[in-house]
């Protein structure tokens, strides 16, 4: 029989509610995770007892969607979701029953889910219990509907892009019914809140396999919900630095990067102004001139579109404006770079740029990643000598000033930028003395 190590508070809760006559077992993600060898996020137990006997049960809970079922029991200050089996009534929104109905059955309860992988359940009295042959499906690699996958979507939508993520997160593919219904039902996604989508497009993103959004393409999401995207897949590169269409490329730098958030973002959207931006010569070769400002206006709409965060857009938006800024190689160009560009997103630029590069074609590949290390040689230097790059890290303050003469108001601030400036270029003149001997400073 299986075995699944359950953390010490589960085991109890389960027994508690066993010990008065009901079922319980955990149930979902977390059975799926324990069984691939994963530590689950978090515990869900699943119970024949109504939400009133499980507030019976214990001191501590919280009704957190007792309509549909979910008590939260507190064991000392942690939550575990303890919902009835039930059987969700009619969708009319693409996302949530209207009604739910309680029921003793655990089968009718698992297949009402979405996924095989993720309708099993456990208890160390019965072992696994896996009607949907959820087991089977995780050793083939496959993401598989629970019985009927159109019924499936149409009663949550987001469970499309649901299957594309754990696709990814897992690198498994997408069964073949399953993913027509995906290509037939794919326009109902737009149903579905910009947050939701948000958050399956970033588990997307920093998953195993952030390039698996090609499937979103391949079966219609994307054209619904980022629909630029599908116009850099379908935009092609005639230019010796490349070797695939727009959208191939930005899914090839995907996996050069570490599954952060930030940079994975960035990528994903470093190219995508360069169908707007596409001239051909009279030689044939394509250009993109200038699609780094206007991917950076893109990125922004698309990301407010999708309810981001202010401090991503801002990192991303960036990004995506520097990703290709040609920044010569000397310590002075460096230093005026991170002042401009900024102290927080300049090293970001060197994971990015390299992405950038091992997804183009070979032509000058090893020249170009040369040139970015050495780039990255001198800003490490910079660093590591303290470089001022900025007015926090300039010797003298605007109080200074004020301190040998000169009035408070814009001046100060000019004054100031002037002697960074100086500074940018002579690092070792940032001392007090020196600064306040250049005064006062001409245009």
């Amino acid at each position: 029989m299986v075995r699944i190590w359950l953390p010490r508070k589960v085991e109890d809760i389960i027994d508690r509610i066993q010990a008065a006559g009901y079922e319980a077992y955990a149930v979902g993600g977390c059975v799926r995770d324990s069984l691939l060898g994963k530590e689950p996020d978090d515990w869900d137990i699943t119970t024949s007892a109504k939400p009133e006997d499980i507030k019976r049960l214990f001191a501590r809970t919280i009704d957190t969607g007792i309509m549909h079922g979910t008590v939260t029991v507190m064991v000392q200050k942690e939550g575990f979701e303890v919902t009835t089996y039930r059987i969700d009534g009619k969708y009319e929104d693409s996302r949530h029953p209207k009604d739910v109905t309680f029921t003793a059955d655990l089968r009718e309860d698992l297949r009402r889910r979405d996924f095989t992988i993720n309708a099993m359940a456990y208890n160390p009295k019965d072992g696994l219990i896996d009607l949907y042959e959820g087991m089977q499906d995780m050793e083939r690699g496959l993401i598989r509907c629970v019985g009927n996958a159109k019924e499936r979507f149409t009663e949550d939508a987001l469970r499309m892009m649901r299957a594309v993520r754990f696709s990814a997160q897992l690198g498994y593919v997408i069964e073949e019914n399953t993913k027509a219904a995906v290509r037939e039902l794919a326009p109902t996604i737009r149903n579905i809140s910009a947050e939701r989508i948000q958050t399956e497009l970033v588990k997307l993103m920093v998953s195993e396999h952030p390039d698996y959004i090609r499937t979103a393409y391949e079966t219609g999401i994307t054209a619904q919900i980022f629909p630029e995207f599908d116009v850099c897949m379908e935009t092609g590169q005639n230019n010796p630095h490349h070797c695939y269409s727009v959208g191939e490329h930005i899914l090839h730098t995907l996996s050069y990067v570490e599954p952060d958030k930030t940079l994975r973002l960035s990528l994903l959207f470093h190219d995508i102004g360069k169908p707007e931006t596409l001239t051909v010569d009279e030689q044939g070769i394509t250009h993109n001139h200038g699609h780094a400002a206007v991917g950076e206006e893109m990125a922004v709409n698309i990301l407010k579109r999708l309810k981001f965060d202010n401090d991503t857009i801002d990192k991303v938006r960036k990004i995506v404006r520097y990703h290709d800024r040609k920044i010569e190689s000397n310590a002075k160009s460096v230093r005026r770079a991170v002042n401009y560009i900024g102290e927080d997103i300049f090293p970001l630029l060197f994971p990015v740029k390299y992405a950038d590069i091992m997804a183009q074609s070979e032509f000058q590949r090893e020249e170009k990643l040369r040139e970015l290390e050495t780039l990255r040689g001198i800003y490490d230097k910079i660093i590591a000598d303290k470089d001022c790059l900025s007015l926090k890290d300039l010797a003298v303050t605007g109080s200074d000033l004020i301190a040998v003469g000169m009035k408070p108001g814009r001046e100060i601030g000019c004054t100031l930028h002037k002697l960074l400036e100086v500074v940018l270029e002579n690092p070792e003149w940032n001392r007090k003395e020196e600064l306040l001997r250049l005064l006062p400073l001409q245009d």
